[in-house]
């Protein structure tokens, strides 16, 4: 599945992946949100609800344009840099455009949607 990001007037685009916590994050959508710099490699923003953690892979070494979830504090994570390798922290996506958009200094709000086919 296909989403974009609002960042004011500017656009990111992504894509989810096929598995249970990413089809959980996606019931969600539209949903607004207020990201927070964590690290300096990753903006974060709490989600309204714990998401699904089933079947789902139990850590990743993200990388910069990762999309995902960390289970433990139920946030969602967007890896503007690369990070270290993380247990309990699943997968949702991957940017595809636009990644230097949400490098930008944090906090910032954002709207994220579903792109129709």
């Amino acid at each position: 599945m296909k989403i974009r990001i609002h960042v004011d007037d500017q656009i990111v685009t992504a894509t989810l992946y096929d598995n249970a916590t990413a089809r959980d994050f996606a019931t969600l959508l539209p949903l607004s949100l207020t990201l927070e710099d964590f690290a300096g490699i990753e903006r974060v923003a709490d989600l309204p609800r714990t998401l699904s953690t089933q079947d789902a892979p139990d850590s990743m070494t993200p990388q910069a344009g990762d999309i995902a979830h960390y289970a433990p504090w139920g946030n969602l994570a967007i890896f503007v840099g690369n990070g270290p390798y993380s247990k309990n922290l699943l997968p949702l996506g991957k940017i595809t455009e636009g990644l230097s958009v949400l490098a930008r200094p944090a906090p910032y709000k954002i709207r994220i949607e579903r792109i129709e086919n």
